[in-house]
């Protein structure tokens, strides 16, 4: 008979709550202790209950050289759903306590072992043994036992008992894989933690002792003390589950003193409906799960069908025809695919994403009711890499970068900002570009004005100036109105705006928005200011529509009387053109040219304004690029630092580096589709530059072609072209990101003797080994 493992137990290995030093009623008797109760029947139910009060998964019930008195204990266990090892507690002959720990209860066979231990009748509360614990330790696999030294620290325990040689070697012993405190190691008393800890030069062991918390337990209240149990990781609980986790306890054992780890999102189970895996079903362990199998076995459809269920893009082109060739050819169309998941913050939900080939994924709750969140949202932050995104990884130091940005302090922050700041090169660009055309425009224009200037010269050297004064002025005149119907059409289009605006939206401090909020009563008034504002606004914009109004009846009045004022200069106009023309000269050419000119001058007047706002626009786009920059040399120490980190938490295993510039690639295909023509030599030899400066890149080409030729040794042909590309084009690379590279070295020879080989170098399994090392340091 064994353990006895619950039928629920669920797939893999998970951490159990395990007491290995439980005793049975006889023990009380026997040892003089006081206990409340009269029978083993009521001593026993008490113990079960008191196990599942604690949360205790597994006891292991250990008289002194005895198993008999054991069974009744076990079998209550058992019956209630527990796992239940039979064992003995030991003292050997050099006064070492060990307890001896069972996955059967033949009584026959175990009081067998105990006669090898040279126990024929155990009548003493605490019988010694004949068998010293060294040789007690070797004995623990030809009789199926697991060992532990317990109370190590204590009386009877190994660190206290023995001393010297005889200590050394027994703690030595690779036979000896755990002991047992009623503690955390940092309370142990000062002349063992070394040795626990194995940092003790002369007790130093090639693999640590198992530190586990077991104290003897008498009563349910005891089960309760975290001196009395620990975390032990199991798949099945057997003596062989027990060894296989105190030959690795860093990951298989934990203290309940240890740091509580904070409940993680969790991938429950993954099912098919449809398709080639019709029927099938995963149920995902709450720690580390692999997949293991031969080739065809279908680890990677899980791999994808996972990502496809949660819409994740693959990373690289190889890994993307990968995914959709199982989607298509294995998952298939009209496949469902669910996947149950787990969150834990900020209350415990479940959901469960499911997806249709060929159709969108969709969430569902506990109760299969559809919800409008995303897959994201159900299981935050879930990356999925496939076999070929580890190749992709390996093949591009750009994209092991991104492994980077997990170690990395702010980074969300920062990446918000640099979005700001692109957004705003970006903006000042185009409104440089605007004013930039705007002004040569201009400049096109007024390119004329010495020819009209000189014609406007000759005419007034023939008196003509003098005898249309009054109709040249009137011109003037007319240009005033027009400026004013535009300077009051501009005005409108911002009171258009505000009307537009109105009334304001207040439904986010509406009395339903704020209900169940607890300062809502003092939340109310907003809505009440913001409908104010609204009426306030309202009346202010009626007012100023009424003004406007009133502005252009104005406006229409003065220009109606002007216009009756022109007709009489304008028939005194037509009887000077009739004379004018007598003398063989246009009168209306020379009006003609007075308006041109009006409008020159105001052309003029707007260029000054242009070069005001160019000057403020360079001037604000400094300070962007300085931003810009900053931002960059920002990302990179943190990447550095993350690097650093990263190399130190995988001390002598990995390296990682991080270097910027070393590809030009943003700048290549700028160039490629601004300038064209052959750019082999120049790509060349700017990629040759140490970290190029985007920016000084930029003012070498304003500069001219002669400073493109000295800086950067490019072809003449190529330096003309990239001088004459134009501003925009200079702006453009201004904002270019060089991106940050990451350069990972696997340590392929020891500890003492490291040999570090770059990535590149190194096979297809350990380049799969240095990436993993860093996906999984978190």
């Amino acid at each position: 008979m064994t353990s006895q493992a619950p039928a629920a137990f669920p797939n893999g290995a998970r951490f159990l709550r395990c007491a290995l030093q439980v005793n049975p009623f006889a023990y009380q008797g026997r040892h003089g202790k006081q206990t409340a109760f009269k029978t083993e029947a009521e001593y026993n139910q008490a113990m079960v209950e008191g196990c599942k009060q604690a949360g205790i998964d597994v006891i292991a019930v250990t008289d002194h050289y005895r198993v008999k008195d054991s069974k009744g204990l076990v079998d209550a266990a058992r019956a209630a759903g527990l796992w239940a090892l039979m064992g003995f507690e030991a003292v050997t002959k050099d006064g070492v306590h060990l307890l001896c720990i069972f996955d059967h209860d033949d009584l026959e066979a175990l009081d067998k072992v105990i006669g090898q231990c040279g126990i024929i009748d155990a009548r003493d509360e605490s019988p010694i043994g004949e068998l010293d614990v060294t040789d007690m330790l070797g004995k623990a696999r030809d009789w199926g036992a697991v060992m532990v030294a317990a109370h190590v620290a204590a009386g009877g325990g190994l660190l206290r008992q023995l001393s010297g040689q005889s200590r050394v070697n027994a703690w030595r012993s690779p036979d000896l894989l755990a002991c047992s405190l009623p503690g955390p190691v940092d309370r142990a008393p000062q002349g063992v933690r070394d040795i626990l800890r194995n940092r003790d030069a002369s007790h130093k062991r090639t693999r640590p002792v198992a530190v586990l918390n077991t104290s003897d337990v008498n009563c349910p209240e005891e089960l309760g003390h975290d001196r009395a149990s620990c975390l032990i990781k199991m798949s099945t609980v057997t003596v062989e589950g027990l060894r296989q986790a105190f030959l690795d306890p860093e990951s298989r054992v934990r203290l309940l003193s240890d740091e509580k780890q904070e409940p993680r999102m969790e991938l429950l189970e993954m099912s098919w409906q449809g398709g080639f895996l019709d029927g099938n079903r995963v149920q995902f362990n709450p720690n580390l799960n692999a997949l293991v199998g031969g080739r065809g076995a279908g680890k990677s459809t899980i791999i994808e069908s996972l990502r496809y269920a949660f819409g994740l893009e693959p990373i690289g082109e190889e890994a993307k025809r990968s995914h959709q060739g199982i989607v298509n050819q294995v998952i298939q169309a009209g496949t469902k695919v669910s996947v149950s998941v787990r969150s834990h913050q900020p209350a415990e939900r479940r959901y469960t994403v499911e997806r249709t080939v060929p159709n969108p994924p969709v969430v569902k709750d506990e109760s299969g009711a559809v919800l409008s969140l995303p897959p994201a949202h159900a299981l935050p932050g879930l990356e999925v890499f496939g076999q070929h995104e580890v190749s992709e990884f390996a093949k591009d130091p750009e994209k092991t970068t991104k492994l980077l940005r997990r170690f990395m302090e702010g980074e969300v922050p920062q990446a918000n900002r640099k979005t700001t700041i692109l957004l705003q090169l970006e903006r000042s660009r185009g409104q440089f570009d605007g004013v930039r055309k705007e002004m040569l425009q201009i400049e096109d224009a007024l390119s004329a004005l010495p020819g009209l200037e000189e014609t406007q010269k000759r005419f007034r050297e023939a008196g003509v100036e003098d005898k249309l004064k009054e109709r040249r002025l009137l011109v003037k005149e007319e240009a005033i109105l027009e400026s004013l119907a535009n300077r009051l059409e501009t005005i409108k289009a911002m009171v258009g705006e505000l009307g537009d605006g109105l009334p304001i939206d207040a439904a986010f401090v509406s009395a339903k928005a704020l209900e169940g909020l607890p300062n809502a009563d003092l939340l109310n008034g907003l809505g009440e200011i913001l409908q104010q504002l609204s009426v306030d606004l309202g009346k202010a914009n009626e007012a100023l529509g009424t003004a406007f109004g009133k502005a252009d009846h104005s406006v229409a009045e003065i220009k109606a009387s002007w216009q009756e004022r022109c007709a009489a200069i304008e028939k005194h106009y037509e009887s000077l053109l009739r004379e004018l023309q007598a003398q063989k000269i246009d009168g209306t050419q020379y009006i003609e040219l007075t308006k041109q000119l009006e409008h020159l001058g105001v052309m003029k007047g707007r260029m000054e304004a242009l070069s005001q706002a160019e000057e403020a626009c360079t001037s604000e786009r400094h300070k962007q690029l300085l931003e810009w920059e900053e931002l960059n040399a920002e990302e990179y120490r943190g990447f550095a630092k993350a690097a650093k980190l990263v190399s130190k938490r995988l001390s002598n295993k990995v390296k990682a580096t991080v270097t910027v510039g070393d590809s030009i690639a943003p700048l290549e295909q700028l160039l490629h589709t601004e300038v064209g023509g052959n750019l082999t030599v120049t790509l060349k030899r700017l990629g040759e530059q140490k970290q190029l400066s985007m920016r000084q890149f930029a003012e070498k080409c304003r500069e001219g072609k002669q400073a493109l030729i000295d800086e950067y040794r490019l072809t003449p042909a190529s330096a003309q072209r990239l001088a004459e590309a134009g501003e925009s084009v200079f702006m453009k690379m201004e904002g270019l990101e060089l991106p940050i590279a990451t350069q990972l070295q696997l340590n392929v020879g020891t500890e003492r003797e490291p040999e570090w080989r770059a990535i590149d170098d190194l096979s297809k399994g350990q380049q799969a080994t240095a990436i993993l090392l860093v996906l999984l340091l978190e």
